[in-house]
């Protein structure tokens, strides 16, 4: 179910509940001051009054009073903006402790969504999210410290008197507010869908722009400026008509506001001089109701701005709330157990699983792997090799059977202490924009510089790091952009082996070395595999001949297995797949 704009407030309030403090002393000030201008109000009634009464020359003792009252509440009012200003300084600490809170909620929260929810999901359009819930916050707190609340005791109190002093007119003009307020919250509920509808096509505009940007080099390779020009062009267009047509609507009812304006301050001050004409209302009266008609029209146009820049941070908010309430797709167990590997063996029982509940990739697999055994995982695209690596550090739940680590499963454990018992090698690895001894140390933050360099030493890294101008001190660009394959390859090695786990899952870490980096690495990791379990996915059947156990899939299950030789000496897909590499592709 979408989040609601009741989410977004508790959301908030969530964060606000930490500085009730600072929260109540800033809403007390910003009441107070305008405490004194409804009061300045009322004392000019009195003074006028006074001044319009025969005093027999001079100031009248009543005059006199109500002049003093004035320059005291005006003094009075201008010490307390004064004031508030200093507030204004907690109001800072105020906003950004609590911007702060919730970037750090949000981050931490989506982190933690599943591997699939970041592979639908565009990196840029995310951020965008979590920028806007922030600064959704800001513009919320700005508007009720400094206008909601204030406005509110401003249109209350000058209501207040007004109807105790000809009720009539007030009544009217209460009526005239409510009327007012009830029909712009309509309209801007109804502005709101389209706010949500531009929010939502404001992402995919981040998205596009950082997937063109992310992908430069193929649009450079293939002279598609043009294209990606045109794909943002169309994206930017849906755009632009569903905000113009919110902005249309907005204005609208702000025009349609102005012109009740008008028609408010001419009745009232033509139903004032009418009772003035009765002897019902004093100068000062209709004074006291011409100022407080013009407090409530500004108050009302300030209410119009307000409800507009309201509805339109709820619906920034939204967007991202969606995400937070939002349960993980994959979750640990109410209490949960750490994972404890003692040998490291592993056992696919019975399981099934398909994407989306659609494709079925594995049926009923099962594989037991012993303590220290290596196993190579072969067979054509889409036999279901990766899906089993994803299944073993669960980013996925299955859709039936288990998976044990010595006998523990892992649906049953935490997932933090799964993936610390598990490395992995990938095919293309990810490298974050931080320095190589940064990148390195991932695999162990506590690992020690020298810990560090004779990680990468193993993996054969060490000697192009050290001809670097910033040698480990080098930045390696988004996604480790700034090295080739077989260097990002060897640094993600380095990582594996300073985490020291004793699962190792391998795929294709060869696949992007050149024949002698290649024959190096073989080495390092013979090593590293020594004693621990390993699961290999191999494309390349040379990198993986001496595997304990090579097994073979297709269509989501094992159709064979047994070592290089076993395999070779028989016919079937092993031997198929051998001959097309050995042989190459030429008849």
């Amino acid at each position: 179910m979408p989040a609601t704009n009741w989410d977004v407030i508790k959301l908030y309030w969530r964060h606000v509940k930490k500085y009730k403090l600072l929260f109540s002393v800033a809403i007390f000030f910003s009441l107070l001051v305008n405490v004194f201008e409804l009061s300045a109000t009322w004392m000019y009634k009195v003074l006028v009054d006074a001044l319009s009464s025969p005093s027999g020359g001079g100031l009248s003792e009543r005059a006199h009073s109500a002049l003093i009252a004035l320059v005291v509440i005006i003094m009075l009012r201008i010490g307390f903006q004064g004031s508030w200003r200093m507030i204004e300084i907690f109001v800072v600490r105020l906003e950004t402790g609590i911007m702060s809170d919730v970037s750090q909620m949000a981050f931490s929260y989506v982190q933690r969504h599943s591997y699939q929810f970041f592979t639908n999901q565009f990196t840029g359009s995310l951020v965008r999210k979590v920028q806007r819930l922030v600064r959704a916050f800001e513009d919320l707190s700005d508007r009720l410290i400094f206008n909601f609340l204030p406005q509110v005791l401003l249109i209350i109190g000058a209501l207040s008197i007004t109807i105790y002093k000809q009720y009539q007119i007030g009544l009217v003009l209460t009526a005239w507010v409510v009327v007012f307020i009830v029909i712009n919250v309509l309209m801007f509920r109804k502005v709101q869908k389209y706010n949500v509808m531009s929010t939502e096509k404001d992402s995919e505009v981040s998205g596009a722009m950082s997937d063109a940007f992310s992908n430069n080099v193929s649009v450079k390779m293939f002279s598609r400026y043009g294209f990606e020009e045109n794909k943002f062009k169309d994206v930017m267009a849906i755009w632009k008509k569903i905000t113009a047509k919110a902005w249309n609507t907005s204005n609208i009812n702000r025009a349609l506001g102005a012109t009740s304006f008008i028609f408010v301050e001419f009745g009232v001050m033509y139903y004032a001089l009418h009772y003035f004409a009765l002897g019902k209302l004093t100068v000062g009266d209709i004074v006291l109701f011409n100022g407080y008609t013009f407090t409530l029209i500004g108050n009302m146009w300030n209410m119009q701005n307000l409800m507009k820049g309201v509805f339109q941070s709820f619906s920034d908010g939204r967007e991202m709330a969606d995400l937070l309430i939002e349960p993980h797709e994959v979750q640990d167990v109410r209490r949960a157990k750490r994972l404890k590997v003692n040998k490291g063996g592993i056992g696919f029982d019975h399981v099934v699983f398909s994407y989306n509940q659609t494709r079925t990739v594995l049926k009923d697999f099962n594989l037991d792997i012993k303590p220290g055994e290596h196993v190579a995982l072969v067979g054509p695209s889409g036999s279901g090799k990766s899906t089993i690596v994803k299944l073993l550090f669960r980013f996925y739940d299955l859709d039936s059977g288990t998976i044990s680590i010595d006998g523990q499963d892992i649906s049953k454990v935490t997932q933090d202490s799964l993936r610390e018992y598990v490395s992995l090698v990938p095919q293309d690895p990810a490298l974050f924009h931080r320095t190589l001894m940064e990148n390195i140390r991932y695999g162990r933050l506590q690992a020690t510089d020298e810990e560090v360099i004779a990680a990468a030493k193993k993996a054969n890294c060490h000697e192009f790091i050290e001809q670097l101008a910033d040698g480990y001190q080098t930045y390696v660009g988004e996604r480790g952009i700034k090295l080739s394959g077989g260097e990002r390859q060897r640094v993600a090695i380095a990582r594996a082996i300073l985490k020291n786990a004793p699962i190792l899952v391998l795929d294709e870490a060869t696949s992007s070395l050149d024949s002698e980096s290649e024959a190096l690495i073989q080495d390092a990791l013979l090593k590293l595999m020594k004693g621990r379990t390993t699961i290999a996915i191999a494309h390349r059947l040379s990198t993986i001949m001496q595997m304990d156990r090579i097994v073979v899939m297709q269509g989501g299950m094992i159709i064979d297995q047994g070592t290089h030789d076993m395999l070779l000496g028989k016919e079937g897909m092993y031997q198929k797949l051998w001959n097309i590499q050995a042989g190459g592709f030429i008849k």
